[in-house]
């Protein structure tokens, strides 16, 4: 039976690829109709012999006419799946162009660039990316762009040295063998020093904006790897003038305390690279990099002297002055130590381990004048390897650290009696409050280990403006919205040791103490040296006068023990050590995690980068 092989839309006859009395196979084109720009092919169903043909090229056809009619012949066989056999290990043209186009993407088409970073015992962009992310995968944006210099550079030229416009923007997942993709998907940024010294280009510019939209609207934490020279003057396609309405750096600042943001910084890190990564929550810093607002050329240009790169910024100034939050000897460990920070806000463990709590009993001296080393406390306290510390070096007169105690996360703020006497000074107090910010951010609770003589005065103290930061930390206090709970370990005094209770003891979600808790408006000895001063200076025998200062001291001892203040209600308990851990779970573990993306509901401000 005579086949009609009929157009499926209205469209013109281009061509006709048979001629009448032809044979043909299955799947034989027999015209080809063009309908919206686009070429419709008609096929043969079955083998066959043409019978006629109805119409000629340039005809105008309608939907359902008629075009060839066709015969089948004896033993014809329909057109099928081997028809359509397809050779899987064929590459076509374009195809092959673009593998060759996208391994010029691959470090091993640069080993020059590549030898010379391997020399200075660093790694690659696409190195560091690959050891951060699960399987090394990266999906990729922007990939095949290259430095606006096409007007003096051939694309060839461009391709090869200006791979990426020199900075590697994508997203992976990062501790996925432990967390959920919702929550370990990433959004990573990584300028690569092997093109023109990791300068910010033109494109570059639209590479991060773009992903960094993709974090805000996904929620997508933001892994920064910011090694570079700055803005790069050489891109002359567009037509700038001094480019200051790139949207990087608000786009940046907007995701603050929105997602997590980690900067890593290896090597050189100036003006535009040092901006970027002043926003980011946590500073991660290897061993000889240098950190600046601006580079040995700006300064120069600026008539403040002539200076080599090493002396601008360089990481032990960092870590002092409390720019840099982790220091690390190399980018390997700098990667690993981004992974664990980032496990912090990714969610809790379903195992741990914790050491035998009855050694906290012992942790604090008997002789109240002795010093201990805080940092046992926090070992001992939360989970085996759990305690990361940030910005160490700054402010050594508090502790501030992420811990986990059962597997889930919390802060931690402790006074350091091994510096100050565990007084605070105004760099102490700004480590806090920023970091206090970090935590009501991202809905961590805070564990408050207090044992401090209060805030640090006199008149040097004031020259450091003790007023303005010490009161942010009241200020913080209270706005905050994450439960906290302090132990007073020791001392309790002033101030500073409501400071360290959210303001007050009775604004905490508890407080209360060990048994070597001794409390007081200001420290003991001063309040009855002072308060006393006339009785005692009425004595005139030294030894009495010793003796009555001792019964005096004695008394007030008394009466800020913790126990006398426990039954007084200015604290809600008095706790053995060993059950800190317990009093912590009750306290603060029962507080619903955040589940506004990563950002606590009820919080949407940016947090403070000091």
């Amino acid at each position: 039976m005579t086949a009609a092989i009929r157009s499926p839309m209205a469209g013109t006859v281009v061509a006709v690829d048979v001629t009448v009395g032809q044979i043909v196979s299955a799947g034989t084109t027999l015209a080809v109709i063009e309908a919206m720009k686009m070429h419709h092919q008609l096929t043969a169903a079955h083998d066959g012999r043409v019978e006629g043909i109805r119409a000629k090229p340039g005809d105008i056809v309608a939907a359902g006419d008629i075009v060839i009619t066709l015969d089948p012949v004896a033993g014809s066989r329909a057109s099928g799946a081997d028809d359509a056999h397809v050779d899987l290990e064929t590459v076509r043209p374009d195809l092959a162009a673009l593998f060759e186009r996208r391994g010029k993407l691959l470090d091993g088409q640069r080993p020059d660039a590549v030898a010379r970073r391997h020399d200075r015992g660093m790694r690659t962009a696409r190195e560091n990316i690959a050891d951060l992310t699960d399987d090394g995968l990266l999906v990729e944006y922007g990939g095949l762009a290259v430095a606006a210099q096409r007007n003096r550079r051939t694309s060839t030229e461009l391709e090869d040295v200006t791979p990426a416009d020199g900075v590697i923007t994508g997203l992976g997942l990062v501790n996925g063998e432990l967390f959920p993709p919702d929550r370990s998907m990433c959004a990573i940024v990584a300028y690569d020093y092997t093109v023109l010294s990791g300068t910010q280009g033109f494109f570059g510019h639209r590479k991060s904006d773009r992903l960094l939209e993709q974090a805000r609207l996904q929620r997508y934490p933001v892994v920064l790897f910011a090694e570079g020279a700055g803005g790069r003057p050489g891109d002359s396609d567009p037509t700038v003038v001094a480019g200051l309405n790139v949207g990087t750096f608000a786009a940046m600042g907007a995701l603050s305390g929105i997602v997590p943001l980690v900067g890593i910084v290896a090597g050189r890190c100036f003006a535009g690279n040092a901006a970027l990564l002043g926003t980011c929550d946590v500073i991660i810093a290897a061993a000889g990099a240098n950190i600046g607002m601006a580079g040995p050329v700006m300064i120069e240009g600026g008539g403040l002297g002539t200076f080599t790169p090493e002396q601008v910024g360089p990481v032990d100034t960092q870590i002092r002055n409390g720019v840099v939050d982790i220091a690390v000897a190399d980018e390997a460990e700098a990667v690993a130590a981004a992974k664990r920070y980032l496990a912090y806000f990714q969610g809790a463990l379903p195992d741990f381990e914790a050491d035998e709590q009855r050694g906290l009993r012992h942790v604090v001296p008997e002789n109240r004048k002795h010093t201990y080393d805080i940092r046992s406390v926090l070992a001992t306290l939360f989970d085996v390897e759990s305690v990361q510390e940030l910005r160490s070096g700054f402010g050594e007169c508090v502790v501030t650290a992420l811990a986990r105690i059962e597997g889930r996360s919390v802060a931690v703020i402790a006074n350091n009696p091994a510096r100050l006497g565990g007084a605070i000074d105004a760099d102490g107090a700004d480590k806090l409050a920023r970091f206090l910010q970090l935590c009501d951010a991202f809905g961590l609770p805070v564990v408050s280990l207090c044992d401090t003589p209060g805030f640090m005065v006199g008149p040097e103290a004031e020259k450091t403006a003790t007023v303005r930061h010490f009161s942010r930390l009241f200020v913080l206090g209270g706005n905050m919205t994450v439960p906290m709970v302090t132990v007073v370990l020791r001392k309790g005094y002033g101030l500073g040791a409501m400071a360290m209770a959210a303001g007050s003891f009775h604004n905490t979600a508890a407080t209360v103490a060990w048994p070597t808790g001794e409390f007081g408006g200001m420290n003991l000895e001063g309040a009855v040296r002072i308060g006393a001063r006339d009785r005692l200076n009425a004595i005139a025998d030294p030894d009495e006068r010793q003796k009555t200062y001792d019964e005096l001291l004695a008394a007030a001892y008394r009466q800020g023990s913790a126990l006398n203040a426990a039954s007084h209600l200015e604290i809600d308990e008095v706790i053995d050590p060993a059950d800190t851990r317990a009093v912590i779970a009750a306290t603060v573990l029962s507080h619903p995690v955040a589940t506004d993306g990563w950002a606590n509901a009820a919080r949407r401000t940016g947090i403070d980068t000091w």
